[in-house]
């Protein structure tokens, strides 16, 4: 490993660290300012949906920039902008407010993982081997780290203006001595579009895209929705209710950090169908039990089943043959979005129809869907180092 790239390795190490800490913040503080502001949850729910819509109209523009600048340079941008906007939500004095707050906090945000997940992809192409998975692992740490720092915070009865101004202030400093770390990719730059037209995009972006869109619906369904699961329908305590999310993360950020180990055996293709196939099956070991403590493991394999497959997914979005990395990622993450953000509304209107515990059941179906859809990933070159399994030589493509 060169000099240059360990460095690179190191700052994008710190960049996804910086990210969760920032997510992890605001996520802390949620019911501080729900307080605060005296917001019902109804209200609470639409304001945080302004979140969403920043991602979804940054993203876009975000890859564009990535092709026309490079990673680093957009990346060093929306990772100081992202520093400052998390005190925005410390400011709002209303709903409207922090809808508008929320809004360029989520633009920011958004920007900040496009481009920091092409900048892994860079890094990830001078190392021949993989370490998307360890990159995401340390979001998934930097996001605890920053719940549990908050909850800290909030039992002191720290105004949360304070809290986000402190917080983004260390963050801010923090992300300044990353920036000099970061790869330079101006010399990768092609003088191709761009812009990736719809009517362009290649049959395995398209596949990816909606593989993301699988799991992070996946993702964002568990999240919202195992606690009221296990309150609801197994009847448990508030606090068995929240284990069972808890160790849904564990299991996911315990994996993310052995991932790249997993994708260095199996290849990308192979550990995106086992996972998928893992969660699909910790999932129905949950929902098919009636006993709470019986459906925690079930939860924890699901959590390993799901940890790897959005690094792998977001990473070979910045490796597809003739596009860019920029827009590629930034296709794959768009939509991706776009189910996290219509996935647990969809359950919660399922649920009404049947039971949570059947309403989940999109959530198996999903995975296994990515998992039919893992199928096209076989046609992308791998890194150097993810060889086993996926040499395009290898028999077992025939699975």
């Amino acid at each position: 490993m060169t000099s240059n790239v360990r460095r690179g390795w190191w700052g994008t190490m710190l960049l996804f660290l910086i990210h969760g800490l920032i997510v992890g913040t605001w996520v802390s503080r949620i019911p501080a300012v729900q307080s605060g502001l005296h917001l019902n949850n109804a209200v609470l729910g639409l304001t945080l949906l302004s979140t969403a819509a920043g991602a979804v109209c940054t993203i876009p523009i975000t890859g564009s920039l990535i092709s026309r600048f490079g990673s680093k340079r957009v990346t060093s941008i929306s990772s100081l902008a992202f520093c400052l906007a998390v005190s925005l939500m410390g400011f709002a004095w209303d709903a409207p407010s922090l809808a508008a707050a929320l809004f360029v906090f989520g633009g920011f945000a958004a920007s900040m993982d496009v481009s920091m997940n092409a900048q892994g992809v860079e890094v990830e192409k001078a190392l021949h081997k993989p370490t998307m998975s360890r990159f995401h692992a340390m979001f998934s740490f930097g996001a605890m780290a920053g719940a549990g720092i908050g909850g800290w915070v909030a039992a002191r009865n720290v105004v949360p203006l304070a809290h986000f101004t402190v917080g983004g202030f260390v963050n801010l400093v923090a992300v300044m001595a990353a920036i000099p770390l970061l790869l330079e990719t101006h010399a990768h730059l092609t003088t191709s579009e761009h812009r990736l037209p719809l009517r362009e995009i290649p049959p395995v972006l398209i596949a990816l895209s909606a593989i993301g869109f699988c799991i992070l619906l996946s993702e964002g369904a568990m999240a919202d929705w195992t606690a009221v699961y296990y309150r609801q329908v197994l009847h448990t305590g508030a606090g068995i209710a929240a284990e069972g999310y808890a160790v849904f993360s564990a299991a996911m950020a315990t994996f993310r950090f052995v991932g790249d180990w997993i994708t260095g055996r199996l290849g990308p293709f192979h550990t995106v169908r086992a996972g998928c196939l893992v969660a699909a099956f910790g999932l129905l070991w949950t929902l098919s039990i009636h006993v709470p403590a019986w459906g925690l493991p079930g939860l924890a394999i699901t959590g390993a089943g799901l940890s790897v497959i959005i690094p792998l997914v977001f990473g070979s979005g910045g490796r597809v043959p003739g596009v860019n990395a920029g827009p590629g990622i930034a296709t794959v993450t768009g939509i991706g979005y776009i189910g996290f953000i219509v996935g647990p509304p969809a359950i919660g209107f399922v649920s009404q129809i049947v039971t949570l515990r059947y309403a989940l059941g999109i959530v198996v179906a999903c995975c296994l869907t990515a998992a039919y859809l893992s199928r096209f990933m076989a046609k992308l070159q791998p890194v150097t180092g993810s060889h086993t399994l996926s040499s395009p030589d290898s028999p077992l493509h025939a699975l």
